[in-house]
Protein backbone atom coordinates (compact mmCIF):
# COMPACT_ATOMS: atom_id res chain seq x y z
CA UNK A 1 0.00 0.00 0.00
CA UNK A 2 1.10 3.58 -0.59
CA UNK A 3 1.92 5.36 2.65
CA UNK A 4 -0.55 7.79 4.13
CA UNK A 5 1.19 10.99 5.14
CA UNK A 6 0.47 12.88 8.36
CA UNK A 7 2.03 16.33 8.75
CA UNK A 8 2.18 17.54 12.35
CA UNK A 9 2.30 21.29 11.94
CA UNK A 10 1.81 24.53 13.81
CA UNK A 11 3.60 27.83 13.38
CA UNK A 12 4.09 28.16 17.14
CA UNK A 13 6.89 26.38 18.92
CA UNK A 14 6.37 24.64 22.23
CA UNK A 15 3.06 22.99 21.34
CA UNK A 16 4.47 19.46 21.43
CA UNK A 17 4.82 18.62 17.73
CA UNK A 18 7.84 16.34 18.13
CA UNK A 19 6.45 14.46 21.12
CA UNK A 20 3.14 13.95 19.34
CA UNK A 21 4.83 12.88 16.10
CA UNK A 22 6.92 10.26 17.85
CA UNK A 23 4.14 9.01 20.10
CA UNK A 24 1.75 8.64 17.16
CA UNK A 25 4.34 6.99 14.93
CA UNK A 26 5.54 4.68 17.68
CA UNK A 27 2.01 3.63 18.59
CA UNK A 28 1.20 2.82 14.96
CA UNK A 29 4.49 0.97 14.64
CA UNK A 30 3.81 -1.04 17.76
CA UNK A 31 0.53 -2.14 16.14
CA UNK A 32 2.47 -3.74 13.30
CA UNK A 33 2.41 -0.96 10.73
CA UNK A 34 5.50 0.13 8.81
CA UNK A 35 6.05 3.71 9.95
CA UNK A 36 8.64 6.40 9.28
CA UNK A 37 9.01 9.77 10.97
CA UNK A 38 10.40 12.53 8.79
CA UNK A 39 12.29 14.85 11.12
CA UNK A 40 11.84 18.10 9.19
CA UNK A 41 12.92 20.35 12.05
CA UNK A 42 16.56 21.45 12.12
CA UNK A 43 16.54 21.04 15.92
CA UNK A 44 16.36 17.28 15.34
CA UNK A 45 14.22 16.50 18.38
CA UNK A 46 12.57 13.46 16.80
CA UNK A 47 15.96 12.09 15.80
CA UNK A 48 17.29 12.54 19.34
CA UNK A 49 14.15 10.90 20.75
CA UNK A 50 14.71 7.74 18.69
CA UNK A 51 18.44 7.73 19.45
CA UNK A 52 17.64 7.60 23.17
CA UNK A 53 15.90 4.22 22.80
CA UNK A 54 17.65 1.29 24.49
CA UNK A 55 19.54 -1.08 22.20
CA UNK A 56 17.39 -4.02 23.25
CA UNK A 57 14.21 -2.12 22.39
CA UNK A 58 14.68 0.09 19.31
CA UNK A 59 12.05 2.74 18.70
CA UNK A 60 9.19 1.11 16.74
CA UNK A 61 9.36 3.55 13.80
CA UNK A 62 12.17 4.60 11.51
CA UNK A 63 13.32 8.22 11.71
CA UNK A 64 14.85 10.12 8.81
CA UNK A 65 16.28 13.63 9.17
CA UNK A 66 15.25 15.60 6.09
CA UNK A 67 15.28 19.18 7.37
CA UNK A 68 17.91 20.14 4.80
CA UNK A 69 15.48 19.35 1.97
CA UNK A 70 13.57 22.57 2.69
CA UNK A 71 11.04 23.38 0.00
CA UNK A 72 11.82 20.09 -1.76
CA UNK A 73 10.84 17.92 1.19
CA UNK A 74 7.64 16.79 -0.54
CA UNK A 75 9.80 15.24 -3.26
CA UNK A 76 11.94 13.45 -0.68
CA UNK A 77 8.86 12.13 1.12
CA UNK A 78 7.49 10.68 -2.12
CA UNK A 79 10.59 8.50 -2.42
CA UNK A 80 9.46 6.52 0.64
CA UNK A 81 5.73 6.10 0.04
CA UNK A 82 6.03 2.55 -1.30
CA UNK A 83 8.14 1.41 1.66
CA UNK A 84 5.86 2.42 4.54
CA UNK A 85 2.23 2.34 5.59
CA UNK A 86 2.41 5.72 7.35
CA UNK A 87 4.81 8.64 7.18
CA UNK A 88 4.61 11.18 10.00
CA UNK A 89 6.25 14.53 9.29
CA UNK A 90 7.45 16.52 12.30
CA UNK A 91 7.33 20.04 10.84
CA UNK A 92 9.35 23.00 12.15
CA UNK A 93 7.57 26.07 13.56
CA UNK A 94 7.01 29.28 11.54
CA UNK A 95 4.14 29.32 9.09
CA UNK A 96 6.21 31.25 6.54
CA UNK A 97 8.92 28.57 6.51
CA UNK A 98 9.10 26.63 3.26
CA UNK A 99 9.32 23.20 4.87
CA UNK A 100 5.77 22.98 6.36
CA UNK A 101 4.34 24.30 3.11
CA UNK A 102 6.20 21.65 1.14
CA UNK A 103 5.19 18.84 3.51
CA UNK A 104 1.53 19.82 3.38
CA UNK A 105 1.55 19.54 -0.41
CA UNK A 106 1.69 15.75 -0.08
CA UNK A 107 -0.05 15.27 3.28
CA UNK A 108 -3.25 13.29 3.63
CA UNK A 109 -3.79 14.75 7.09
CA UNK A 110 -2.60 17.96 8.72
CA UNK A 111 -2.55 17.41 12.48
CA UNK A 112 -2.37 20.74 14.29
CA UNK A 113 -1.46 20.52 18.00
CA UNK A 114 -2.71 23.45 20.02
CA UNK A 115 -2.20 24.37 23.65
CA UNK A 116 -5.48 25.73 25.07
CA UNK A 117 -4.39 29.30 25.68
CA UNK A 118 -5.42 32.53 23.93
CA UNK A 119 -1.91 33.21 22.59
CA UNK A 120 -1.60 29.74 21.11
CA UNK A 121 -5.04 29.95 19.55
CA UNK A 122 -4.22 33.31 17.95
CA UNK A 123 -0.93 31.95 16.63
CA UNK A 124 -2.66 28.92 15.10
CA UNK A 125 -4.68 31.16 12.78
CA UNK A 126 -1.67 31.37 10.47
CA UNK A 127 -1.48 27.59 10.30
CA UNK A 128 -5.17 27.37 9.42
CA UNK A 129 -4.70 29.93 6.68
CA UNK A 130 -1.73 27.98 5.31
CA UNK A 131 -3.78 24.78 5.18
CA UNK A 132 -6.56 26.67 3.41
CA UNK A 133 -4.09 27.84 0.75
CA UNK A 134 -2.54 24.38 0.38
CA UNK A 135 -6.01 22.84 -0.03
CA UNK A 136 -6.27 24.71 -3.31
CA UNK A 137 -3.47 22.49 -4.62
CA UNK A 138 -3.73 19.40 -2.42
CA UNK A 139 -7.47 18.93 -2.68
CA UNK A 140 -7.58 15.72 -0.64
CA UNK A 141 -5.89 17.08 2.49
CA UNK A 142 -7.81 16.76 5.75
CA UNK A 143 -7.08 18.79 8.88
CA UNK A 144 -7.66 18.14 12.57
CA UNK A 145 -6.89 20.13 15.70
CA UNK A 146 -5.38 18.24 18.63
CA UNK A 147 -5.60 19.82 22.07
CA UNK A 148 -2.30 19.23 23.87
CA UNK A 149 -1.14 20.00 27.42
CA UNK A 150 -4.77 20.31 28.47
CA UNK A 151 -5.50 21.35 32.04
CA UNK A 152 -9.15 20.57 32.71
CA UNK A 153 -11.42 22.09 35.28
CA UNK A 154 -10.04 25.60 34.96
CA UNK A 155 -12.09 28.63 33.93
CA UNK A 156 -9.52 29.66 31.30
CA UNK A 157 -9.41 26.19 29.73
CA UNK A 158 -13.20 26.13 29.46
CA UNK A 159 -13.28 29.54 27.81
CA UNK A 160 -10.54 28.71 25.33
CA UNK A 161 -12.06 25.33 24.46
CA UNK A 162 -15.20 27.14 23.42
CA UNK A 163 -13.10 29.15 20.95
CA UNK A 164 -11.25 26.04 19.76
CA UNK A 165 -14.53 24.39 18.79
CA UNK A 166 -15.31 27.39 16.56
CA UNK A 167 -11.82 27.60 15.04
CA UNK A 168 -12.73 26.27 11.61
CA UNK A 169 -10.87 22.95 11.77
CA UNK A 170 -12.50 19.83 13.28
CA UNK A 171 -11.21 19.05 16.76
CA UNK A 172 -10.23 15.54 17.80
CA UNK A 173 -12.09 14.21 20.83
CA UNK A 174 -8.82 12.96 22.27
CA UNK A 175 -7.14 15.42 24.62
CA UNK A 176 -3.50 15.08 25.61
CA UNK A 177 -2.99 16.38 29.13
CA UNK A 178 0.11 17.82 30.72
CA UNK A 179 1.76 14.66 32.07
CA UNK A 180 5.23 13.79 33.30
CA UNK A 181 4.98 10.47 31.44
CA UNK A 182 5.34 12.19 28.07
CA UNK A 183 8.60 13.88 29.08
CA UNK A 184 9.86 10.68 30.67
CA UNK A 185 9.09 8.66 27.54
CA UNK A 186 11.03 11.13 25.40
CA UNK A 187 14.04 11.04 27.71
CA UNK A 188 14.13 7.23 27.58
CA UNK A 189 13.31 6.88 23.87
CA UNK A 190 10.20 4.81 24.55
CA UNK A 191 6.41 5.21 24.48
CA UNK A 192 4.18 6.02 27.45
CA UNK A 193 2.82 2.50 26.99
CA UNK A 194 6.22 1.19 28.12
CA UNK A 195 6.33 3.03 31.44
CA UNK A 196 4.11 0.85 33.56
CA UNK A 197 0.89 1.40 35.54
CA UNK A 198 1.72 4.94 36.66
CA UNK A 199 1.77 6.07 33.02
CA UNK A 200 -1.54 4.39 32.12
CA UNK A 201 -3.45 7.67 31.55
CA UNK A 202 -0.81 8.82 29.05
CA UNK A 203 -0.75 5.39 27.42
CA UNK A 204 -4.53 5.46 26.96
CA UNK A 205 -4.30 8.93 25.42
CA UNK A 206 -1.63 7.73 22.98
CA UNK A 207 -3.78 4.81 21.87
CA UNK A 208 -6.86 7.01 21.56
CA UNK A 209 -4.94 9.48 19.41
CA UNK A 210 -3.82 6.72 17.05
CA UNK A 211 -7.40 5.45 16.80
CA UNK A 212 -8.75 8.89 15.91
CA UNK A 213 -6.01 9.59 13.37
CA UNK A 214 -6.76 6.31 11.61
CA UNK A 215 -10.44 7.18 11.59
CA UNK A 216 -9.74 10.63 10.12
CA UNK A 217 -7.58 9.10 7.39
CA UNK A 218 -10.35 6.65 6.52
CA UNK A 219 -12.94 9.40 6.09
CA UNK A 220 -13.55 11.10 2.77
CA UNK A 221 -11.81 14.48 2.61
CA UNK A 222 -14.07 17.29 3.76
CA UNK A 223 -12.55 20.46 2.41
CA UNK A 224 -15.40 22.60 3.65
CA UNK A 225 -14.19 21.83 7.17
CA UNK A 226 -10.77 23.18 6.26
CA UNK A 227 -12.05 26.23 4.46
CA UNK A 228 -14.45 26.82 7.38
Amino acid sequence: MTAQIIAVANQKGGCGKSTISMMLAGTLGRRGHRVMVVDADAQGTATQYAASAPEEQPFPAAVSGLAAAGNKIHREIRKFVEDYDFIVVDCPPAVDAVTPQSALLVADLALVPIVPSPADLWAAVGTRQLIERIAGVNETIRARLLVNMAQPRTRLAAAVMGQVEQFGIPVLRTRLHSRTAYRQAMALGVLPQDLGPEAKPAALEAEALADEVLKALAEAPALEAVHG
